[in-house]
């Protein structure tokens, strides 16, 4: 690895060490040239999770855009935000293969609001399934009392 100081090829590892919890290596390096140190992370380069949209469009998964449908239903409601924010960054760790659709992030998004605080599964279920009348309200709120979905 080149020196970030003066360019030098010719640096070496000095001491090795994993951080977050084993998935990174911090290094400490010192170059042979000018003999400054300087710290490097290894951490290993995963393929991202696809996204399949309902135009038949992929794009990469982001835990933020999830992030803020959740946070946006549970507006003004008492939940704990450290809840949204670990089922989005942890979302992708739960998916099995290399490619999940917008529809099954979406149903799992709602399943997880269901447990946490019916109104905030009522306000994403409006957005996801696309309510389109106040008679689907009161149907989804009908079947949520029953325990259906």
């Amino acid at each position: 690895m080149k020196c970030p100081y003066c360019g030098a090829a010719d640096t070496r590892v000095v001491d090795s060490r994993p951080v977050d919890g084993g998935l990174a290596i911090r290094r400490r390096r010192e170059c042979g040239a000018c003999g400054r140190r300087f710290t490097t992370y290894e951490r290993p380069q995963l393929e991202p999770l696809m996204v399949v949209k309902r135009s038949g469009r992929r794009e990469a998964f982001n835990p933020d855009k999830l992030l803020r449908g959740l946070l946006l239903a549970c507006e003004k409601r008492p939940v704990d935000p450290e809840q949204l924010k670990k089922f989005a960054y942890t979302f992708e760790d739960r998916v099995e293969g290399p490619e999940i659709t917008s529809e099954e992030i979406g149903r799992r998004a709602m399943a997880f609001l269901k447990t946490l605080d019916p109104v905030a599964y009522i306000r994403f279920a409006s957005v996801y399934r696309e309510f389109d009348s106040v008679e689907r309200f009161i149907e989804e709120i009908r079947a949520l009392e029953e325990g259906g979905e």
